[in-house]
């Protein structure tokens, strides 16, 4: 197996390839925790939910990472993939807004196995300061520049109503993040320079509701009698939040 040539490494990776990355990430853990140290391109597209070729042209631009007649081997592309997308070190990560949705973010497992660390955990209402979410103390959003400066915070996560997403954004850019994970429901302005990655579950559902009308369109069967009319509402500019 080859690495990374000068050339390939000054190449520009689209955007979806990188989206699909984490993904694939995902997939050769899984296999990793199966015990199968190598995989082929078939079955590593079926792991990850694509197609083969669309995973080869992906890792394509990485490197030439497999071998003809063997495939992958899966300990050493996971490591390519994780070093490509910057989760072999440890990223400090503040979350704010600590009500329903921050207490599960606080409480995912997952944010450490894949390379991040929650180091603070803000909120406005100064009634949850102190309290524990996590393991982790609930702390005072004022202190979030002094906690970005002394843990060299560069990426944040919006967890607030969406009346005050705007301003938390702004101040976490004056302290120094420049890369915002928002689960607000509100479209956020930053300055160039600074990445936001927005996660709307409510789109997320309205987008399956509009697959369930279409499957209705041929099957008028396969929903549920009402389910129509209260898609249509929640979907109405009165229902949308």
């Amino acid at each position: 197996m080859s690495s990374r040539s000068s050339a390939e490494s000054a190449r520009e990776i689209p955007e979806a390839t990188i989206a699909r990355l984490p993904v694939y990430l995902r997939a050769l853990t899984g296999l990793t925790e199966s015990g199968i140290a190598t995989c082929s391109s078939e079955e590593l597209a079926t792991a990850a939910g694509v197609n083969s070729a669309k995973l080869r042209k992906d890792l394509s631009y990485l490197g030439s990472y497999g071998t003809r007649g063997v495939g992958y081997d899966v300990e050493y592309l996971t490591y390519q993939i994780a070093r490509e997308i910057g989760v072999t070190q440890d990223w400090p990560v503040v979350i704010v807004g600590i009500g329903n949705l921050g207490h599960a973010l606080a409480n995912y497992s997952g944010f450490r196995s894949r390379g991040f660390r929650v180091v603070a955990l803000l909120d406005a209402d100064l009634e949850r300061a102190g309290q524990e979410v996590a393991g982790i103390a609930v702390r005072p959003f004022d202190e979030l520049e002094q906690i970005v400066a002394d843990n060299a915070v560069a990426i944040g996560v919006i967890a607030t109503p969406a009346a005050a997403a705007q301003s938390v954004a702004d101040r976490m850019v004056a302290s120094g993040i420049t890369s915002i994970l928002n689960f607000a429901p509100s479209v956020l302005t930053v300055p160039a320079g600074v990445d936001v990655r927005k996660v709307d579950l409510s789109i997320e559902l309205q987008i399956l509701a509009y697959h369930e009308q279409r499957k209705a369109a041929v099957d008028p069967g396969s929903v549920p009698q009402g389910a129509v009319g209260s898609s249509a509402a929640a979907l109405s500019p009165e229902g949308v939040s």
